[in-house]
């Protein structure tokens, strides 16, 4: 079996690895020449993706920019970004053009599932007409199903193999077909009676927790306000064994999925003139945190008679997760950039990214970045680095993620 991948980015070449470890024939396609030349030559882009694991994947897999590749291929898969514009809205650019391009290969047979985050409607609405500009039919002559990615960066306890995958198909035979495929990866296969359900399957999962993620990090600045221990009432709720999950704040969202995936549903939802304002206050809410974190800073600089200005800041951790280098949607970059605007002298420290080269900035090391700091904040707490010295090291510090609670004696009113 030949199974295309269209995007090899942090969706599609994990997907590679895990068909070509499946015994599965892969052909990756992707308009990045350096990233195509780079991994046919055996270097890895992506965290989760090793070079021993890419390496002992070469002999199956084929990387190229030529969709003509994908002619072979018994499978098409779609794994494009699918970002928000300026203006919060869909930018679906990528994903058309690959539908379009895949449309002038298409042959009689194959199978194309879209993986790319979207709104619902998406599969049915734009992909099958521009598919079907090949002469084939979509449902009849071509199956088509839309199937979201659930790849969590960095994680290790549910991987793409052990995670339930959702399949949606235009036609019950296509949901059965797109399954078989996916049958190869995944220990198990959730289908879904339209493209629809499966789109707004995925939408839902973000919303739900960008809601919870704003609620608490509204009570964590109804705390701070009322001078009460937020991780202290978290832990305590945390007991009840039935009707709570527990949630934790922090300086506001990061990743590629939680920032921008509600606003799909934001913006599809007013073609029906319908307000989803829960999940656009969710948005304001979240997007807010870094001005609370600076705030906060700012704060403790001013209990100690010091400005903003000129003051020596190190921030701990930048990426958007623990244990991980990615940097997308990292709220740690707003941080960074509010606080310069205000005239802070910004360091940072983080093991898992050497330099921020927007900002001209490299990553510290953690003794030489404590000698001379005025205040330190933890954003993101990586596994390895010992906050609790730099708590100490550097008292009033702040710390958004809780991990050195237990050294307060009492609640800080910082």
């Amino acid at each position: 079996m030949n199974v295309g991948i269209v995007g090899l980015g942090y969706v599609g070449l994990p997907l590679a690895m895990e068909f070509a470890d499946a015994g599965v024939n892969v052909i990756g396609i992707d308009v990045d020449v350096q990233k195509v030349a780079s991994l046919a030559a055996g270097r890895s882009h992506i965290e989760d993706v090793s070079a021993e694991r890419l390496a002992d994947a070469l002999e199956r897999c084929t990387f190229s920019t030529n969709v003509a590749e994908l002619a072979r291929a018994d499978a098409i898969l779609i794994c494009v970004p699918t970002p928000l514009n300026a203006n919060r809205e869909p930018e679906l650019g990528p994903m058309l053009s690959a539908a379009r391009a895949i449309a002038g290969v298409l042959r009689e047979g194959q199978m194309v599932v879209l993986e790319s985050t979207t709104f619902p409607g998406t599969t049915r609405d734009y992909m099958v007409p521009l598919l079907e500009e090949s002469g084939l039919r979509a449902g009849t002559d071509f199956a088509l199903a839309f199937s979201p990615e659930r790849v969590d960066p960095g994680h290790t306890d549910f991987t793409i193999r052990t995670t339930p995958k959702i399949v949606g198909g235009l036609t019950p035979r296509c949901t059965e077909r797109v399954a078989q495929v996916y049958s190869r990866i995944c220990e198990r296969v959730v289908p879904v009676g339209t493209p629809e359900a499966a789109e707004l399957a995925k939408l839902l999962e973000n919303i739900f927790r960008s809601v919870n993620i704003a609620l608490v990090n509204e009570m964590s600045m109804l705390c701070d306000r009322m001078g009460i221990d937020i991780w202290e009432v978290i832990d305590a709720a945390s007991t009840k064994p039935f009707g709570f999950m527990r949630f934790e704040p922090g300086p506001g969202m990061g990743g590629h999925c939680l920032p921008v995936d509600p606003f799909y549903l934001t913006w599809r939802a007013r073609e029906y003139d319908f307000a989803t304002e829960f999940i656009e206050l969710a948005g304001k809410v979240n997007q807010e945190m870094p001005y609370f974190c600076v705030e906060r800073i700012e704060r403790v600089l001013n209990d100690a008679y010091k400005p903003v200005r000129g003051s020596k800041i190190l921030l701990l951790g930048v990426s958007y997760k623990p244990g991980v280098g990615d940097l997308r949607g990292s709220p740690a970059l707003s941080i960074v950039e509010l606080l310069r605007e205000r005239g802070a002298d910004v360091r940072y420290h983080d093991p898992y990214v050497a330099e921020l080269p927007a900002f001209g900035l490299r990553s510290t090391e953690l003794d030489e970045a404590l000698q001379d700091a005025d205040v330190a904040a933890i954003v993101t707490a990586h596994p390895g680095v010992d906050h609790a010295r730099v708590m100490l090291a550097l008292p009033g510090s702040v710390d958004f993620r809780g991990v050195t609670r237990h050294l307060a004696q009492t609640p800080a009113r910082t």
